[in-house]
């Protein structure tokens, strides 16, 4: 008798009630200990590759799996909306919504951070990181140690599952943005943009200094710190930086990719019942059920932000030469100075 894989379940419930208005591809297949696990890519919305795309990702570290809950109770809602919501539905003409809750299927069953071979798919790609390292930045010397880089020739399915989606459905469109949702650091939920690999400021800059100052005017008492990872610690292989850096070296003119990393504060859960420590998941999931559903719900406003960012970039994602240097400068003075 096979054992339960809940969050597959879940998925696929999502799925079925999304019927016709969803589109769900099998994107790759990983096996481990003979079976196979599929992963799941969902669509939602226009078609046209030069519709602005707002893209989910979960549950690349296994172990994580509250960022998975939390893309499966964003979908739930979702497919609630579109029953009735004409404002929603609207949105979706001229916008695509993207979704991988479970990027590691075998680590998410298993409740490990790695994949079935002991490979950290965020250490995985062969960016190198600059600069003073520690042994979560990545290695390469064993795959019984942690943070295991896996073979440098070539990439884990899993990771590379992660960047056709993105090639497919991203890099076309004029304006994306990608959440990436992870937990296990610190007390503070934080939103991470690139770099993580070094302390050089990305190129889009003055964007994500405009996209801090539109939420923290519309939103002045959110939890979020926002800032570029790099600020908390580097890291090689980061699939992120890599897929960033690439876009740069394609891209057409006036195309933006904000590739967006959100941390879940889980230390604070630890904070209010230090027990947990003891537990497998208890570093990285909310175990009580009333903060669990806490979580669920906290960044429902986030969401929403990001959504109405990605339809209306005036305010934010176009902007004319001065106002784009000015915010550069405030930028490195607020991160970097």
């Amino acid at each position: 008798m096979q054992r339960a894989f809940s969050e597959l379940d879940e998925l696929e419930t999502v799925v079925a009630r999304l019927g016709s208005r969803a589109r769900c591809r099998v994107v790759e297949t990983v096996a481990c200990k003979g079976r196979e696990f599929p992963i799941h890519c969902i669509s939602l919305g226009s078609e046209r590759p030069d519709a602005p795309v707002l893209a989910f990702f979960g549950g690349i570290h296994g172990l994580e799996k509250i960022g998975t809950e939390v893309i499966l109770a964003y979908m739930q809602t979702i497919a609630a909306l579109l029953d009735w919501d004409e404002e929603f539905n609207t949105r979706l003409t001229k916008s695509r919504l993207v979704f991988m809750p479970i990027v590691n299927p075998v680590g998410v069953f298993r409740g490990t951070r790695c994949n079935g071979n002991g490979v950290d798919l965020m250490r995985n790609s062969p960016i190198e990181s600059v600069g003073k390292t520690r042994l979560y930045s990545g290695q390469r010397l064993s795959a019984r140690l942690p943070w295991y880089r896996g073979d440098e020739s070539r990439m884990e399915k899993e990771a590379q599952a992660l960047c056709r989606v993105v090639h497919d459905e991203l890099f076309p469109a004029p304006l994306a943005i990608a959440v990436d949702l992870h937990s296990g650091f610190g007390i503070q939920d934080r939103l991470w943009f690139p770099y993580a690999s070094n302390h050089t400021p990305y190129p889009d800059i003055a964007e994500a200094c405009a996209l801090k100052q539109l939420f923290d005017a519309c939103y002045p008492h959110h939890v979020y710190k926002i800032e570029p990872m790099s600020q908390e610690y580097v890291i090689s292989g980061d699939l992120w930086d890599y897929l960033y850096d690439d876009h740069v070296a394609r891209r057409a003119r006036g195309k933006l990719f904000l590739p967006l990393t959100l941390e879940m504060g889980s230390w604070l859960w630890l904070r209010k019942n230090p027990t947990h420590l003891f537990q497998r998941h208890g570093l990285f999931h909310p175990l009580l059920p009333h903060r669990q559903q806490r979580i669920m719900r906290r960044h429902l406003t986030l969401f929403d932000f990001l959504y109405r960012c990605l339809l209306h970039p005036g305010a934010w994602a176009i902007l004319d030469p001065e106002r784009q240097q000015i915010l550069r400068g405030q930028a490195l003075a607020n991160w970097y100075g």
